[in-house]
This record gives structure tokens, sequence and C-alpha cells, in this order.
């Protein structure tokens, strides 16, 4: 029969043979899941590190940042939705690099102030196997690693990586159920997977404020104090929402951002708006 379970994120996609997981980039070969995307790069520049955003983590650096196809949520803003939301037929023209070649790129930028390899633009984790290989290379050759993700990865998985790590920008979303439930998510996997990663690597924090959806101030006032639970100089970039994909509301009134920066800050010491 050769069904599979997919153990990547908290879907755990029960996989008959041939058939892909939700992501689209997982796929069950032969009673093994597999991820389909392993060194297929849709997206490959040198980007400010500022951009993943992280503003605290070697700042007016540039890291050598890649992407691939596949997502495990389903979010109606993705800004990336070409590639994040595409299987493989769907993403365009793909470049076949391996870790050795992507570790040897990274390494031929550093004198334009490359400081390493970042794992962004698509969700990452759904072909963690490609970061862990590629990052360990990375490591080996004496730079940086920067994984940008939605945090939607169990726990096992992360603790694969998290070795070769630097830093992470970890998307959260909201902090009720209900939106992870609209985003075809889960709150409590990706709070487990912030704790977790904040203990051996720098890890910064990213909110998009979507009008009617995050943008209440006694949530951010939830959200706010629970990460300075975890520690509170972890950085919180409250960003701002504009029409993209299939969502078409207004972009956020900034001051709404603004009211939700001030709360914010009464429990953080580094918060920074961001798309204003």
């Amino acid at each position: 029969m050769n069904e599979a379970i997919c153990p990547v994120c908290p879907h755990h996609c029960y996989l008959s043979e041939g058939a892909f997981g939700r992501c689209g980039a997982r796929k069950n070969v032969g009673g093994t899941v597999v991820c389909t995307n392993y060194g297929k790069l849709t997206a490959l520049a040198l980007d400010p590190i500022e951009k993943k955003p992280l503003a605290f983590f070697h700042p007016g650096s540039y890291v050598l940042s890649v992407g691939s196809f596949g997502c495990n949520l389903s979010c109606p803003f993705c800004q990336n939705y070409g590639i994040a939301a595409a299987r493989e037929a769907e993403a365009g023209r793909l470049y076949e690099v391996s870790p050795e070649q992507l570790c040897g790129l990274a390494e031929e930028q550093r004198s334009r102030g490359n400081i390493g390899v970042a794992y962004t633009y698509n969700e990452a984790l759904v072909g963690y196997e490609y970061v862990r290989d590629t990052a360990r290379l990375v490591r080996e050759a004496g730079m940086l690693n920067v994984l940008v993700t939605n945090g939607t990865a169990e726990l096992p998985i992360l603790e694969e990586i998290l070795p070769y790590i630097d830093a992470m920008n970890i998307d959260l979303k909201g902090f009720t159920p209900e939106i992870y439930r609209y985003l075809g998510g889960d709150l409590e996997t990706v709070k487990r997977f912030i704790a977790r990663a904040a203990k051996d690597c720098h890890v910064e924090l990213t909110t998009l404020v979507v009008p009617g959806m995050n943008d209440d101030a006694e949530d951010m006032r939830r959200e706010a104090a629970w990460i300075a639970g975890i520690n509170p100089g972890i950085p919180l970039h409250i960003t701002r929402y504009f029409p993209r994909y299939k969502l078409r509301r207004p972009p956020t009134d900034i001051e709404s951002m603004r009211r939700l920066e001030t709360v914010a800050r009464e429990y953080l010491t580094r918060v920074r708006l961001g798309n204003v």
C-alpha cells in the first residue's frame, strides 16, 4: 500500500503512493516522504540583511538569499504567492543548485559584503533537508545561516537544523487560534517553535497587521506579554499590510499600527514598524 505520514508540520499529511502533501513540495515515494524541491531554486539574490527583516543581526551586511517553492500555510495576503503557493510545474524557471554549489556561490559573494545564506521567499522548512545540508557546509566555510520561516514545523525538524542556524526571523501571524485556523496553521505549534529557537540562536519576530484580522490592541498586548516571557529583548517587527494576492482590504492605517507599537513597547524593548 505504501501509505506514509509526513512528520514535518502539524498537518501530518496522510499520503498514498505518489501523493503530495498540502505544501506541494513533499511527496510519498515508495512509502517515504521526500522533499521534491531539494536543490530547486526559484530565487537567488544578494539582499541587505535588513530585508529579512533582521534589524539587530549584523546590520549593514548582505546575505545571499535563496528560495524554492511550496508552503504549508494558505495566507490570502502572501507577497510571494507565485512560488509559495505554487506546485513545481507552476513555479516558473527552476535552477538546480546543490548544497555544495550554493555554498560556493556564497563564498564568491564575500567580497560584496555577504555573510552567508538566507533560506527565505517560500517556506524553507517544507524542504528542510536542503536547509540542513547546505547550512552545515556554510557553517564549515565560516559563514552564517539565516532562516526566514512561518514557524509551522514540529520540534524534531527544528532540532535537525538548529545547530547550524545563526539567526531567524519567524512570522507570528497573530495571537489567536482563530487567526491560525483561518490561515491553515496552529498557534501552539508556532509558539513552541519560537520558544525553542530563541534558546539557541538570534530570533526576531514579524507580525503583519491586517485590518480586521489581527489589529486588536488586546491581542497585541497578549502577544507582546508572551514574547516578553521568553525574552523582552526579542525584536518584534510590526509591519504594514498592503493588498496582495487574494486579499484586497485597504492598507493598514498607520495610526493603528502606532497604537499597536505603543502597546507592544509596554513589554518589549525592541519594537519596530515596517512598510510605513
